[in-house]
């Protein structure tokens, strides 16, 4: 039986809210898709809920806590949700890079917008399930998944995947940890790292700072790691 689809939406406008249940319903109905939402008048009633969703749809302007506020928290809690921000305001894109937002829509959102982002949102979640490896490790065998996986740490033979779980450690090459993982979301920043671009969240001199641990950027590396974290936060990627 196919996964439904778990969705999040947090809103505090209730004709906004209606209008985005219905679009899902539209959707699903078209591509034969199962879908399963939950609707969150506040940020403090999602984050209280503690239920884990593949996608949420998060207004930024709200009573209480505003959606980036929520988001931050989300991610200080290692959550890699896909995150889709509503606002009225199309400036308050730029901030949403900062907690690793997906993507934005500028209210009022049209179908034909919504029917766009969400097709994104599939195909990033199909394409996360796809990517993940069967890792024999001294605590038996793992599953590690892209979502999971904050960066893989190279030595000679011995790869040691620095997961949100704990780490992984396991034997292989760079070659082949590279074509497992071969997406704009993986990047080298030097030929000891290789790092999901989603968890990054701080660039300072020669180190980026994944997830709170800081890696070394060698020289050689420096403008191919740059471009391609600059390439993966325009396009909208994120956790």
């Amino acid at each position: 039986m196919e996964t439904p689809v778990s969705v999040a939406i947090v809103e505090d406008e209730k004709d906004s809210a209606i209008k985005l249940k219905k679009y899902l319903e539209k959707y699903a109905e078209e591509n034969a898709l199962k879908v399963e939402t939950a609707a969150f008048s506040c940020g403090e009633n999602f984050l209280s809920s503690k239920k884990k969703f593949d996608v949420v749809f998060m207004d930024i302007e709200m009573p209480g806590d505003d959606g980036l506020k929520v988001v931050k928290t989300l991610r200080s809690e290692g959550s890699d949700v896909l995150v889709v921000f509503c606002t009225n305001l199309a400036q308050y894109a730029v901030n949403g890079y900062e907690v690793a937002a997906f993507d934005f829509m500028v209210k009022p959102v049209t179908y034909f917008d919504f029917r766009m982002k969400f097709d994104r949102v599939i195909n990033c979640l199909n394409s996360r399930k796809k990517r993940e490896v069967w890792v024999a490790s001294r605590q038996g065998k793992r599953l590690v998944s892209e979502k999971r996986l904050k960066y893989v740490e190279i030595m000679r033979h011995t790869l040691v995947y620095h997961t949100l779980d704990g780490n992984v450690t396991g034997t292989g090459t760079l070659k082949s940890v590279t074509e497992i993982f071969s997406s704009p979301a993986f990047a080298l920043c030097n030929q000891c790292y290789f790092v999901n671009l989603a968890f990054v969240t701080e660039i300072n001199g020669n180190f980026v700072y994944v997830d709170g641990d800081a890696l070394a950027i060698s020289a050689p590396k420096k403008k191919e790691f740059l471009r391609a974290l600059n390439t993966f936060l325009a396009s909208g990627g994120g956790r």
